[in-house]
């Protein structure tokens, strides 16, 4: 009997010792044989009212630009990453408002994070200083965004930093917001954050057709603060993504921009009527991925 069950406990350690050999060697192939064939992923995550945006590049690098408010992002972050990934190359906080970072607090007891980039406007609410205090005790070094900055992303994709150029901390945070340009080859992202007209005007004034691009992500969920018409046509992008959520309460995406973009004749997407949002880039074209999306709407009525 005693002989017996001898066996039978040597049979189990070889079972669940093949079994490990399996497993670590499927999750070895996903990891290192993942075929990305030299594309790039944009998304436009559905966080309701609030920014997340999900960056892949070519070579698998991974940004999160913004967390969303509460802890919606955990409920998207599991479509965009595999189950065994749980490290993220980059979080960016655009601006400290709590629809653009509360979701990273959850994020980061779970995930590790190698950097986190902010553009040095302040923010006193509890909120945020938990925010700062998971960064703190994680030794997640943070990094002050200023233009001129280019963040390599591998694959010949990069992030380049046009704004903030100054200290900002005693800016509001719309006015301070982070304004960036993602480029692969001939593809290109505007991601204004919560950019008010005023610092779109200065970027006009300073970058002028430098900041064509193939998509822009709207400022400020499509506030009339932003979006004004001398920036979308300096842009001039082929999309226009909106990230807001439904019935909000700011009636967000306002009509003065919905009237912009169809002035002039962009096509312009919500996260309210849609979902998450996705485009893919080969570097010389995007191609939209979502079937049968919908044109954005004022106020996000779906």
């Amino acid at each position: 009997m005693r002989s017996a069950f001898s066996h039978f406990k040597t049979y189990l350690r070889w079972y669940i010792l093949v079994f490990l050999i399996i497993l670590s060697t499927l999750i070895w192939f996903a990891v290192f044989h993942e075929n990305r064939q030299g594309i790039l992923t944009f998304e436009v995550l559905n966080i309701g009212q609030g920014d997340a945006l999900w960056i892949e590049s070519p070579t698998g690098v991974q940004v999160l630009v913004d967390g969303g408010p509460n802890n919606t992002l955990m409920k998207e972050i599991s479509k965009v990453m595999p189950w065994y990934d749980r490290h993220i190359d980059m979080l960016v906080v655009t601006n400290p408002d709590k629809d653009h970072f509360e979701g990273f607090i959850s994020l980061l007891k779970k995930y590790s994070v190698d950097v986190v980039l902010e553009p040095g406007t302040e923010n006193n609410t509890d909120t945020y200083k938990t925010l700062e205090k998971e960064i703190d005790d994680k030794k997640i070094p943070k990094v002050l965004a200023r233009r001129g900055q280019v963040v390599d992303l591998g694959g010949g994709a990069y992030l380049q930093i046009l704004f903030p150029d100054r200290d900002v901390s005693g800016l509001s945070s719309n006015d301070g917001s982070l304004v960036m340009k993602l480029v692969y080859g001939e593809t290109t992202v505007m991601l204004t954050g919560d950019s008010t007209e005023k610092i779109e005007h200065y970027l006009v004034s300073m970058d002028g057709e430098g900041l064509k691009s193939t998509i822009l992500k709207a400022g400020h969920h499509g506030s009339r603060t932003s979006s004004s018409e001398e920036y979308v046509s300096a842009v001039n992008p082929e999309w226009t993504v909106i990230s807001s959520g439904i019935k909000n309460d700011y009636g967000h995406p306002h009509k003065e921009t919905i009237e912009t973009m169809q002035k002039l004749k962009i096509l312009t997407y919500d996260t309210c009527n849609n979902g998450r949002i996705i485009f893919v880039s080969d570097g010389e074209k995007f191609v939209l991925k979502n079937k049968n999306i919908k044109e954005a709407v004022v106020g996000c009525k779906i």
